[in-house]
């Protein structure tokens, strides 16, 4: 697990499936949002991404918020089985439950860099083992629970209720007694294992599926590869922003420097870049952007010393920076953010 919760970044289609669950939970929604900066671009962007480090964040909240130590799988219970993602259609016009599972996986990048399904066949079972890409917090055992449950929910709606879990084991501890486990699941449950598992009997990879459609099916391919090759295509915006991270504190990085770290000529980042619809200078900015906001907000550095770990050598210029970024001083973002905090139940 390399990468961190900044690098990675989850679709929109995991907020909007999430939202409407908090609604029917009767949630106060209107602080989840504030605090956890869900915005409308989020709710009504099929497409748009944002850090994995939100989801976090907001986890935490909602338990705080919630009281509730299963909030993770009592928004599963409530959350709509079909959003029209393409990932979904596949499923659906393959030709049996396997065929339409194993394609799924295959585009799960389409909904999170953070954490993966994989596919294992032993016998007559079938397992689906679950990984996150990074070190998760405490707090993300909701989204795991959630998932599983999830997919429990779909897998039933899909099969005509033929699909039955054998067992289900999480990595994390338990939060509640494993019986309220066992009743939302339908399977036994167990804690603190080596992995997370959803295990079942592989005889349901054989069930034909009742929407197959052979024609559609190749359209939901072409759309999802177009797809997947243009998060591809971020990548490099992910090594860049690595690159200038590493380097910041030693001053403003330059485009040929971060080009020999990446082992790449000049011209083939700059075009790889272009081709993410972006740059090296608009990477730059938007990491020294973020890094400001985090110091000032979640740390007491000193702004002088800020000055410094985002790579300006004048005060005067990240004041200039930070007030064309934000619209305000570093001085009052601070103050704001301090505002906020005091505010939070």
């Amino acid at each position: 697990m390399t990468d961190t919760a900044l690098d990675l970044q989850d679709s929109s289609f995991v907020v909007q499936l999430v939202y409407p669950a908090l609604i029917a939970l009767g949630l106060d929604i209107d602080q989840i949002a504030e605090r956890c900066n869900i915005t409308p671009d989020l709710l009504q962007t099929s497409q748009a991404r944002y850090p994995h480090a939100a989801q976090q964040r907001f986890w935490q909240v909602v338990e705080e918020i919630s009281g509730d130590p299963l909030i993770g799988l009592h928004l599963a219970e409530v959350m709509s089985l079909h959003k029209g993602q393409v990932w979904e259609y596949l499923f659906l016009s393959s030709p049996t439950f396997g065929d339409g599972l194993q394609r799924a996986l295959n585009y799960q990048r389409l909904v999170s860099d953070a954490s993966r399904w994989e596919l294992r066949l032993e016998g007559d079972t079938a397992c689906l083992d679950f990984t996150f890409n990074h070190e998760p917090t405490p707090e993300q055992r909701h989204f795991v629970e959630a998932s599983a449950l999830y997919l429990i929910r779909y897998f039933r709606a899909l099969t005509h209720d033929s699909f039955a879990p054998r067992h289900l084991a999480f990595s994390h501890e338990a939060a509640a007694s494993i019986d309220d486990y066992r009743a939302v699941m339908g399977c036994d449950v167990a804690f603190a294992q080596p992995s997370t598992t959803l295990t079942f009997d592989a005889k349901v990879m054989e069930l034909p599926s009742s929407r197959a459609e052979p024609e559609l099916l190749k359209l939901h391919e072409q759309l999802a590869n177009e797809r997947l090759a243009r998060l591809q295509k971020q990548d490099i915006v992910v090594a860049v922003r690595t690159a200038i991270a590493e380097t910041l504190e030693q001053g403003q990085p330059e485009l040929n420097e971060v080009a020999q770290r990446l082992g790449l000529s000049v011209r083939v980042l700059r075009a790889r870049l272009t081709e993410a619809e972006t740059s090296f200078n608009q990477v730059l900015a938007d990491y020294r952007c973020y890094l400001a906001k985090r110091l000032l907000s979640r740390t007491e550095e000193p702004i002088a010393d800020i000055v410094y770990l985002t790579g300006f050598s004048e005060p005067s210029t990240f004041y200039r920076a930070f007030k064309r970024w934000t619209g305000m001083t570093p001085v009052e973002y601070r103050d704001y953010k301090r505002t906020q905090l005091k505010a939070a139940p």
